[in-house]
């Protein structure tokens, strides 16, 4: 039997207005966030998508990934076994440093496909689910504070409890000010949790992270540059709070390091990261050796990334803090796929269909779309 072989490689470099500016701590967002979507076609017909999110302050721009893609990627593309997905990320890594985010929309399309030819769903491919849903996070991230807590009066009700607060933005003490209400308001009705991005600088920086415990964060999450890792080993033993990595760990020496040094209790698995589905599940075997949990995390992922993100947490038992992929339903004003991804009660609900299990829609993707490459 012949094996199916990538036969067409198309490419769209889109812009999407979002509903809210994100204030990030590294860098901040506001009127579009941009992204480029893949569609791969077998030989046999079949049509796998994939989604690269970079952003230019954490791991690349967009455009850069659409270039990698275009015209490093697709030489190497065209031609090979949608099947043997392992061996062609193998060889797409000796071919290019780097790109994580185009390698992963890579591998996305090739296990969607995969999935769709096979009947199963990504989720299956890689193991097999653990969890049929996965508690959804909200980022407290607007600007306007007042905003953001007018949306957790109409979210709390509907079973949204969990939420992570950006801080390290605006001064310290209004950080703890709107830490103070939300608990006034909601008490521990919501799973609090705190994001730094970054923003501090080592001197000083257990003074106020012990003024955030007080709190009652569930984690404090990467409160320094990732190069001060000695810095997050130090923090990690001196407070209460867990404190996860995220730009501290990207890939699995970054994690044998993390865990070498103890320099956090949890990670932030991000397919932007990782560069990979089995990447993402390797970094977390190791976390899973160390007794670290992860956390499904996010850049600016719409509907396909997440659903690659929820098939990824689905099957890896170790992903047990929930995920943050609010983007589609709380901040694009449009996203592509003909039914996004559904949230019930709180939770993001992994889609059981073959491959990702979603639909795209082509005019959604064509209006959006501000490059297109097709061979």
């Amino acid at each position: 039997m012949t094996e199916a072989t990538i036969e067409r490689l198309r490419l769209f470099l889109i812009e999407s207005p979002i509903k809210m500016a994100r204030l990030q701590g590294v860098g901040n967002v506001k009127g579009t966030v941009k992204r480029v979507l893949i569609e791969l076609t077998s030989s046999d017909g079949v049509i796998g998508w994939g989604e690269a999110a970079p952003w230019e302050v954490f791991t690349g721009t967009p455009e850069a990934a659409f270039a990698a893609l275009d015209i490093y990627l697709r030489p190497i593309l065209l031609g090979k076994s949608v099947r043997r997905i392992r061996a062609l990320m193998a060889e797409l890594d000796r071919a290019l440093v780097g790109h994580a985010e185009a390698k992963v929309a890579i591998e996305m399309a090739l296990l969607d496909i995969v999935g769709k030819s096979s009947g199963l769903s990504v989720a299956d491919l890689l193991g097999g689910r653990v969890r049929d849903s996965i508690p959804l996070s909200f980022s407290i991230a607007d600007p306007d504070f007042a905003a953001d807590l007018e949306r957790m009066r109409k979210m709390v009700p509907e079973g949204n409890v969990i939420y992570k607060v950006k801080t390290g933005v605006k001064p310290h003490r209004e950080d703890l000010d709107h830490l103070e209400t939300i608990r006034k308001e909601f008490g521990d009705k919501v799973d609090l949790r705190v994001d730094y991005n970054q923003a501090l600088q080592p001197f000083g920086a257990i003074k106020i992270l012990r003024d955030v415990e007080a709190f009652a964060p569930t984690f404090i999450e990467q409160p320094v540059p990732r190069k001060f890792l000695d810095v997050m080993a130090q923090l990690t033993a001196a407070l209460e709070t867990p404190v996860l990595a995220d730009e501290s760990c990207f890939d699995r020496r970054d994690m044998m390091e993390v865990v070498r040094r103890e320099a956090a209790d949890a990670v932030s698995i991000k397919l932007m990261k990782s560069g990979g589905l089995f990447e993402a599940q390797a970094i977390m075997a190791i976390a899973d050796i160390a007794g670290l949990p992860g956390y499904g995390g996010t850049l600016w992922e719409g509907g396909i990334g997440l659903a690659a993100g929820a098939q990824l947490i689905a099957a890896t038992p170790g992903i047990s803090l929930g995920c943050e992929f609010y983007m589609p339903h709380h901040v694009l004003t449009e996203d592509v796929l003909e039914e996004r991804v559904a949230n019930r009660g709180g939770h993001v609900v992994v889609p059981d269909g073959p491959g990702l299990g979603i639909r795209i829609s082509e005019a959604s993707v064509r209006a959006n779309a501000r490059v297109l490459a097709e061979a």
